[in-house]
């Protein structure tokens, strides 16, 4: 004999995790098809909405009919005509019909009305299809698995028609509270926390499934994330760029695609920690895309300018400018090389200051060769001196203010990337209270329904007790629309504080990756 609480927890994980719900009887829907179905009503033992108790310690059943599926009633052998009080009825109103409450305070018309009550509350959508017999042949019955479909009842294969049209139009894609769309793997991962969860002898709750389930899916989603913006800015970046600013809009095109496909795949992101993580992430990405563009340039940088400089370094070595006169053919030599040097194209982000670094390792001797020129007077090489002092504050001062410009460029590219987040952000965010209101509107309307069937079948007293419960509602739904936008707003705020404080942090660099070269271009 197996434990009959095992078809109740069966029963609670069908209801949690399917979108329709097809409950099937023999014959008719009658009282004791309905005590059969007494599962239903031991729902608010085996479900929970919330993971905390509500303030006056009630069930939280009320919630069920935002996250509960459609209720489909198959009623099989079907031995009935579809009629009321000598009028032909859908199977959708026999259906109603078999679910209106009976008269009467009896204990045994409480216990028969307990079923109908939770259908009618639990389930707002609602659906009924009755099959006659597939055939009268009882020989064929005996055998039904292996009977072939034209020996079938052409009436009851056009009831299955009818249903399984039904099924593959009307069945919706699962979905929780929140919009939250489920897909395979979710649904994967919601069976395993629910049946972990009875094991262990607690009760499922909704509310703690669908924050191990954001856990894990919005941490897939910030590597998904984080992936796309890799390979597209491997796929679009050429090092090096010609420019910073060139890198920076290939940036923050990848970085808006990699936060819209979180935004996408992420749920119930409280605080906006995963979020945040995936700024981390790119920001770390992008530094490490500078550093690359940086030592591709001065990789390239460097390699032209051995080349270029290779009859400079010759004519040091032979001696060539240490005569008479010496000096000017060396300016003449040096300054040819910075032509050169001038027109060689995609050298990037680090050029002036690859080559500010070869003039600064060629000054001693510059100098040297200048003072040891027997062709110039003492004044002469003193203003050659001052001259150069004087050219080479000019470049430094031009290097500082290239520096000063991508500086303002990174601070602007992290002002842009922070209103990105903050504008896809605020969008979420402002889905997310559209599908509150829809859901607790959708709520209120079904709530609203059945307090009106129950006022026209005479049940004032139960009417009247859903007064609490959909004024309660109301509120929410006022409260929420009343608010407008000024939690989105407090989120908004905070969020951009920490994702300002993530932007700003320093980069990790490994030192100075142009200062190294300079030995290289000295007179071995």
């Amino acid at each position: 004999m197996g434990d009959p609480k095992n078809d109740s927890w069966i029963f609670a994980l069908a209801i949690l995790l399917c979108s329709s719900f097809v409950y099937n009887s023999m014959s008719t829907i009658n009282h004791q098809a309905l005590e059969q179905l007494h599962y239903v009503t031991e729902l608010t033992e085996l479900i929970r909405a919330k993971s905390s108790p509500t303030p006056d310690g009630a069930d939280d059943s009320s919630e069920f009919v935002s996250f509960f599926p459609d209720f489909i009633w198959v009623v099989r052998d079907f031995t009935l005509e579809l009629k009321l009080n000598g009028h032909p009825i859908t199977e959708d109103e026999y259906l109603e019909n078999a679910l209106k409450l009976i008269p009467g305070r009896n204990p045994k018309v409480q216990m028969s009305n307990l079923p109908r009550e939770c259908i009618q509350h639990y389930f707002p959508k609602r659906k009924c299809f009755v099959f006659d017999r597939p055939t009268t042949d009882k020989d064929l019955l005996a055998r039904i698995e292996k009977v072939k479909t034209h020996q079938l009842d052409p009436k009851f294969l056009e009831q299955m028609k009818m249903f399984c049209s039904y099924i593959f139009t009307h069945a919706r894609t699962k979905t929780l509270t929140g919009g939250i769309t489920i897909t395979g793997k979710r649904l994967s991962t919601l069976v395993v926390t629910y049946v972990d969860t009875i094991k262990s002898g607690a009760v499922p709750c909704l509310e703690n499934a669908v924050t191990a389930l954001a856990e894990l899916e919005n941490s897939a989603a910030v590597q998904k994330a984080a992936d796309h913006y890799s390979e597209q800015m491997a796929q679009r970046v050429s090092f090096p760029t010609d420019s910073l600013q060139e890198l920076l809009d290939l940036h923050a095109a990848c970085e808006k695609e990699a936060t819209a496909i979180f935004m996408e795949r992420s749920f119930k992101d409280d605080n906006q920690v995963f979020l945040k993580k995936l700024v981390k992430i790119i920001k770390d990405k992008k530094d490490e895309f500078l550093q690359q563009n940086e030592e591709a340039s001065v990789k390239y940088c460097q390699a032209k300018l051995e080349q270029l400089s290779v009859p400079l370094l010759e004519g040091i070595s032979a001696g060539t400018f240490s005569v008479p006169g010496g000096h000017k053919l060396y300016m003449e030599t040096k300054e040819k090389i910075e032509q050169d040097y001038f027109q060689v194209p995609k050298k990037g982000v680090k050029a002036n200051e690859v080559l500010q670094s070869f003039l600064q390792s060629q000054a001693p001797i510059e100098k040297s060769i200048l003072q040891a020129d027997k062709a110039l007077t003492d004044q002469e090489k003193a203003m050659a001196e001052e001259r150069a002092r004087k050219e080479a504050a000019e470049k430094e001062q031009e290097l500082m203010n290239q520096k000063m410009q991508e500086q303002q460029q990174e601070a602007e590219a992290q002002k842009r990337s922070l209103e990105e987040n903050m504008c896809q952000l605020r969008e979420k965010l402002e889905r997310d209270r559209e599908n509150y209101i829809r859901e607790q509107n959708m709520m209120l309307e079904h709530k609203l329904k059945v307090q009106k069937d129950m006022l026209n079948d005479g049940f004032l007293k139960k009417a009247e007790e859903m007064n609490a419960e959909i004024a309660h509602l109301k509120n929410m739904i006022s409260a929420t629309q009343m608010d407008n936008s000024p939690w989105i707003a407090r989120a908004i705020d905070r969020a951009g504080t920490e994702i300002t404080a993530i932007l700003s942090a320093p980069a990790k660099l490994i030192g100075n990756i142009v200062s190294a070269f300079g030995s290289l271009f000295k007179k071995k």
